[in-house]
């Protein structure tokens, strides 16, 4: 095993709805004695209206989330993380994910000139780890967690907003990432799985590298 990532360190979590990036950023803050730092999610009063009617509501529903995410980085930031590492389940820049799926181009002209000035004021995590899974398992999770918005979100966005989330992680070079492939293993309810991917976490990387489960943590 490589070397261990200092202790003052930020580790942002990533992947598409339901693919367990919480859930992960949770046992990870506990494991490694971290801040965690969660994305602020049911605040947002138009993301129902935009499951319901998502032309309408999907410049109000991105710009909330723009601003919110871009007021908890600033609070964020402003605390001391050479004294605590801190674990994040969102990447700022995974905002332009979605603006790119869901708004029309005059809205994605505006938006641009938002997001390029917040941008600039937000730190680039020191880790991220890219979580991916099926369609079948995402769509599993999401029934799981019980969201009534989220149930009748339609296939065909989840597969569009996957092929987007694939499309960013693939060209993204700002901080050394890990991809990880979820659907073999159960980090949550298998200590050995989440030990296995722990481990991986905390050893020191560059570029892009992809996780495989060690064969007991994949048994």
């Amino acid at each position: 095993m490589g070397p261990r990532l200092p202790e003052a360190r930020l580790i942002a979590i990533e992947g598409v709805i339901g693919v367990g990036k919480t859930s992960l950023a949770r046992l990870l803050a506990r494991a490694l004695n971290s801040r965690l730092h969660l994305e602020v999610v049911d605040e947002n009063p138009f993301l129902p209206r935009f499951y319901a009617e998502p032309k309408r509501y999907a410049f109000p529903t991105q710009i909330f989330f723009l601003l919110s995410r871009y007021r908890q980085q600033q609070d964020f930031y402003q605390q001391d993380l050479f004294q605590q590492g801190a674990v994040s389940d969102y990447l700022f820049a995974k905002d332009r994910i979605f603006a790119h799926v869901n708004l029309a181009d005059d809205e994605l002209r505006l938006y641009e000139r938002l997001v390029v000035e917040l941008e600039a004021r937000v730190p680039v995590p020191d880790r991220v780890v890219y979580l991916q899974a099926s369609m079948e398992t995402l769509l599993a999770r999401i029934e799981r967690r019980g969201r009534s918005y989220e149930r009748d979100m339609p296939r065909r966005y989840l597969e569009n907003l996957t092929d987007a989330y694939n499309h960013f992680f693939f060209h993204y070079r700002d901080a050394p990432l890990l991809v990880v492939n979820t659907n073999d293993i159960d980090f949550v309810h298998n200590p050995s799985h989440f030990e296995d991917l722990r481990q991986r976490i905390e050893t020191s990387w560059s570029g892009v590298q992809y996780y495989t489960p060690a064969p007991e943590a994949g048994a």
